[in-house]
């Protein structure tokens, strides 16, 4: 229970209070989109090119860590394609969609701030470690795959060239690639400007619940429950429990096996949703299994901070 009150509860707190003043047309539907724009376009950029430039590689690139994650990651990305096929007869194009569903965790807005009030700043080094290859991996696996279903006949150059350019133009990647830059030459930065960026990153995470609350309100459930249901079961268990499970044989160190077990365990991020966006399929699932993923993860989140070490 205690962890429920002082982990999970606040970081909640600030979600509902955007979902809350959202809803009663305090805060407009504008206004969601530039928060989150800010957010995801320029203040989680600083933060993950801080946090990236200053890991120590050594320490943190581990690749028991990246093996336990990733492979429950892509795990769920198949089991969401194979149940939208094979159960719900979706197209394959909204089955790659629901399948990234079930590949891209929330790992920056619950991820990092839960994992904090869990463990404290000094577990975050895993989680960063985590992040700095989530978007490059989960967008260069989904695009990979939805640009084979839908580009039948195009050239595998012409392919090449469409997952490279809907990578290499998203802020997060663009973030980490200029950190690890820093990291591995170890240039110098100014200290006016990494205070300046640390004032960015300040702003990126308590802002980008409040909107996140804001995207939820927008993105009532609306059909599709059964789908919906399996996303949820595919987010909250069984990339966690995958996770679990290669972590443990794979003797991970304690403050990584927790950062990588929380992680997994967290919802779908609002990426699912603009993932759907891109490609205008499988976008009432993807929006919904955020909202409902994301009320039932305050309960299983707290259930995998029980069983942790």
């Amino acid at each position: 229970m205690q962890a429920l009150l002082d982990v999970i509860l606040p970081v909640f707190l600030v979600i509902g209070f955007g979902y809350l003043v959202t809803w009663r047309g305090l805060f407009s539907d504008a206004a969601v989109d530039g928060l989150m724009r800010f957010t995801q376009t320029f203040a989680f950029p600083c933060l993950l090119f801080r946090a990236v430039s200053q890991l120590d590689l050594a320490a943190v690139l581990n690749p028991a860590l990246y093996l336990s994650f990733y492979t429950g990651a892509t795990a769920g990305f198949v089991a969401g394609i194979a149940g939208a096929r094979l159960l719900f007869r979706r197209p394959w194009p909204d089955s790659v969609a629901i399948g990234f569903c079930g590949l891209f965790s929330n790992s920056l807005l619950l991820g990092i701030p839960i994992t904090e009030r869990a463990y404290g700043p000094e577990a975050l080094p895993a989680n960063y470690a985590i992040v700095a290859a989530h978007a490059p991996f989960c967008y260069g696996l989904g695009l990979t795959v939805m640009e084979l279903v839908r580009s039948q006949g195009a050239s595998p150059l012409a392919r090449a060239r469409s997952i490279a350019n809907a990578m290499f133009r998203n802020g997060l990647v663009i973030g980490i690639a200029l950190g690890l830059a820093v990291n591995v030459t170890g240039l110098p930065l100014p200290g006016v400007l990494t205070d300046g960026l640390d004032l960015m990153v300040r702003a990126a995470l308590p802002a980008a619940l409040f909107g996140l609350g804001g995207v939820l309100y927008r993105y009532r459930p609306e059909g599709d429950m059964a789908t919906i249901a399996m996303v949820c079961a595919i987010s909250l268990i069984l990339h966690p429990a995958i996770t679990w499970g290669l972590g443990r044989a794979l003797a991970l160190p304690v403050d990584q096996f927790r950062s990588a077990v929380l992680t997994a365990a967290m919802a779908p991020g609002v990426n699912t949703y603009i993932f759907a966006s891109i490609y205008g399929v499988g976008k009432r699932v993807a929006a919904s299994s955020l909202l409902l993923a994301t009320g039932l993860s305050i309960g299983t989140i707290w259930v995998w901070l029980a069983i942790l070490p």
